[in-house]
């Protein structure tokens, strides 16, 4: 069985390259989602008619 070079080396390439846009492009929505969660995370609710 003999493995044809001219169809395997590019969806290799095209693998590897889809795999590094799909990491960094997590990278980057990771970093918005924290940003996004810390803007998000304000002054607590207060309840000043509320006695327990």
């Amino acid at each position: 069985m003999e493995i044809n070079y001219f169809i395997f080396v590019p969806i290799v390439l095209i693998a590897i390259i889809l795999l590094l846009f799909v990491i960094k492009r997590n990278q980057k929505d990771e970093k918005k989602f924290e940003e996004d969660m810390n803007k998000d995370s304000g002054d607590p609710e207060s309840h000043p008619t509320d006695k327990i």
